[in-house]
């Protein structure tokens, strides 16, 4: 779910470690002997990519140098435009999708992690974990907008009605924000991770929780919880009221129907899973294998989702989109500092 920022390096550890001690202390109360300590359950934390080894073939496709630590990938559908976030400087880069060069490069307050789009494409959400806020950037001039929000936003998704959604990691909520400020806060998540809009519903992973959750953004009440894998990072609409959700710790690609809340299959890929990206129309998820360098294409459309196609890929692949009706799909490099374009 969240990886360590070269910036804060430790900083989940420090978080896990305290509340490691909570638990620790807690368990060992009742006095010599500690008879509570071996009936407590072992603590659930959220899951990372994999560390990615050395590529040992050539990535598909072409690559591009875009900056260092490329983070956060998502393709625009109102202009066909690519969104990238970059650090040192910390800049969010719009690029053009088959040439990889640079269109426009805006300055953001933070580091990119993950982000999102507002309904109809047109503006990028790019979620500010150094500062509590959602940042709002239009991509066709770089206009931006800032909103304070929950504590540590980690992803974002523009819902049906033109609100955004913000998963607050570090606050366990979910905001939801328009025109510029929360108008609704669902505060009982554990470890908000991704979070998808379908239709009506804002559906959330739960990284800690290990756990899918939908909530109705009409009456503005949960309607669901459900078990989602070993520890899932991510989501995406991968086929109308239909999500697919990275079991990244569990190695498998799940997926739930959300209307009623349930999973419906499951396909183990292995090697860490992790970036999704989605032609929902085509019911075609892409999801990137960080342990082994790799993109996978999973048809979950039927009962049984099947493997369409295999790509290598760059280093350190946390990230990936796809341009839906086409055959293209972008992926980038955390750790090399390159954008690859793959046209199938």
């Amino acid at each position: 779910m969240t990886l360590p920022r070269p910036s804060r390096p430790g900083r989940r550890a420090a978080v896990a470690g305290a509340l490691a001690g909570l638990g620790l202390a807690a368990c060992s109360g009742g006095g010599p002997g500690g008879s509570g300590a071996s009936s407590a359950p072992p603590e659930r934390t959220g899951a990372e990519p994999a560390d990615a080894p050395t590529p040992s073939v050539e990535p598909a496709g072409r690559v591009a140098d875009v900056g260092y630590a490329p983070e956060g990938l998502v393709r625009d559908p109102a202009t066909g435009l690519l969104a990238l976030g970059v650090r040192r400087p910390d800049r969010l880069l719009v690029l053009d999708p088959r040439t990889l060069a640079v269109r426009r490069s805006v300055p953001v307050p933070g580091s990119v992690r993950h982000l999102g789009l507002a309904t109809g494409g047109g503006t990028v959400l790019v979620p500010n974990e150094g500062d509590d806020t959602l940042l709002e950037v239009d991509v066709r001039t770089g206009a931006t907008r800032s909103t304070a929000v929950g504590h540590v936003p980690h992803d974002a998704a523009g819902a049906a009605d033109g609100d955004l959604l913000v998963a607050d990691e570090f606050s366990g909520s979910l905001s939801v924000v328009r025109e510029g400020r929360v108008v609704h806060t669902f505060d009982d998540l554990a470890q908000p991770g991704g979070v998808v809009a379908v239709g009506r519903f804002a559906v959330v992973v739960d990284v800690r929780d290990w756990t899918l959750t939908s909530y109705d953004l009409d009456t503005l009440r949960r309607v669901a919880r459900v078990p989602a894998g070993d520890g899932p990072t991510h989501a995406v609409l991968a086929a109308p009221g239909r999500v697919a959700v990275a079991d990244t710790r569990g190695g498998r690609l799940l997926v739930f129907d959300v209307d009623p809340l349930r999973q419906v299959a499951a396909l183990d890929l292995g090697d860490s899973p992790y970036g999704l990206a989605a032609d929902p129309d085509a019911a075609t998820v892409w999801v990137t294998r960080t342990a082994a360098n790799e993109v996978v294409g999973v048809d979950v459309g039927g009962d049984t989702p099947r493997v369409l196609d295999r790509y290598p890929t760059v280093r350190q692949p946390n990230t990936v989109a796809v341009a839906p009706g086409s055959r293209v799909l972008w992926v980038a490099s955390r750790t090399d500092g390159v954008l690859q374009r793959i046209a199938r």
